[in-house]
């Protein structure tokens, strides 16, 4: 709790204009009250200090000590000069409440003390003064009581946010946990296996070719098959390991070009989210082997570029797909499909009306509140 001398640890609010006038009526108001019950021999300057007091009232918000000390000195005065009623203590108690409020209760209990003595000499006696001093006695205990009320608001707020900003680091964090979980699980598990059906594949050929035999076909089949799939296991726990940045885009299409697919790519250089640039990288990927394998395509534009607070990726070929023949998505583009909208984005992919296939996805670049849908999100929370 902040004393007097120690300035508080909390923003300053700003007062609007309407703060302001609200204020300035209810000063108005209590000085009012004040002249009203002013005794009938008050003078001038006797009411000039009781309005001014009262109206000071308007500027507690700014500056709470000042206006304790030129309301208590002004009514003081009032006091002095005219002998009131206990009326006059009530700017005196409402700016003593203010200054509790605002942290100042010693200056509020000083000031307090200073406006009962001068009415216990000069006012209306003993158990009026007695009634005042529990008047204020309450306007200092309900300041301190708002002050740690507001307090608790302010803490509350900040936790929140603090909550807020720290679950999706949690969040990644145990993703990524999971993420690493997953690739040892796979390498230790596949890994292995896959490499001895390679290994003995390629010994059988090796050994059928050195005996002048004909290699079967489907031993052949068998030793290509285990290398595709190790090479795409490799792959596959360098992405769980890694975010994959949007640069290994051109990774992947090096790869398709080098297997003889003619890509264009018209990439994207600046920043983006993890998760989208996984996602990009991901989406490329699948649409280049479907146009590899699948497509019989000789052309692929591969695009990324980024409008409007996202990234579109677009992936055309020339292959035979056929716009009049149905299309029966398989498991890449099921795959594909989550992904994006895991994001909080859109997926269109199928034959295109001139020949060929096109994939088009569009990922937002503000992934905080659709990351949560992220399945190893969802994972990692659940533990």
């Amino acid at each position: 709790m902040a004393t007097d001398g120690v300035e508080l640890n909390r923003p300053q609010q700003q007062v609007t204009w309407r703060g302001r006038a609200a204020d300035g009526v209810l000063a108005a108001v209590v000085c009012a009250l004040v002249v009203a019950t002013a005794p009938d021999g008050a003078g001038g300057p006797a009411l000039a200090l009781a309005v001014a007091g009262s109206l000071a009232l308007a500027g507690y918000r700014p500056a709470p000590r000042v206006t304790l000390a030129v309301t208590t000195l002004c009514l003081s005065g009032y006091v002095a000069l005219a002998e009131p009623g206990a009326a006059a203590a009530l700017p005196v108690v409402g700016a003593v409440h203010t200054a509790a409020r605002a942290g100042h209760r010693l200056v509020g209990a000083v000031a307090a003390l200073l406006f009962l003595a001068v009415f216990a000499g000069l006012g209306e006696g003993l158990n009026t003064t007695l009634l005042l001093a529990g008047w204020f006695l309450c306007a200092v205990v309900t300041g301190l009581a708002d002050q740690n009320w507001q307090a608790y608001l302010r803490q509350t707020e900040q936790r929140a946010l603090d909550a807020e900003r720290t679950r999706e680091e949690v969040a990644l964090r145990r993703a990524g946990e999971e993420r690493l979980r997953i690739a040892r699980e796979l390498h230790d598990s596949l890994t292995h296996s896959i490499a001895v059906v390679k290994l003995q594949a390629g010994v059988a050929v090796h050994l059928a070719r050195k005996r002048g035999e004909e290699v079967p076909p489907a031993l052949l089949a068998i030793q290509e098959a285990s290398g595709e799939a190790m090479r795409e296991l490799r792959a596959t726990l360098v992405v769980l390991r890694d975010p994959g940045p949007v640069a290994r885009v051109k990774e992947v299409v090096e790869r398709a070009r080098a297997a003889g697919l003619s890509v264009t790519l018209t990439d994207y250089d600046g920043e983006l989210p993890d998760e989208v640039q996984h996602t990009a990288y991901r989406i490329v990927q699948e649409a280049l082997t479907n146009a590899a394998r699948h497509a019989g395509a000789s052309e692929v534009t591969v695009q990324l570029t980024v409008g409007d607070g996202q990234l579109e990726v677009v992936v055309a070929d020339d292959g035979r797909a056929d716009p009049d023949a149905g299309f029966e998505p398989g498991i890449g583009l099921t795959g594909m499909r989550e992904r994006v909208e895991a994001l909080g984005g859109t997926l269109e992919c199928g034959p295109k009306a001139a020949g060929g296939f096109l994939v088009r996805a569009q990922l937002p670049l503000s992934v905080h509140e659709s990351r949560a849908q992220d399945p190893l999100v969802r994972a990692s929370e659940a533990k």
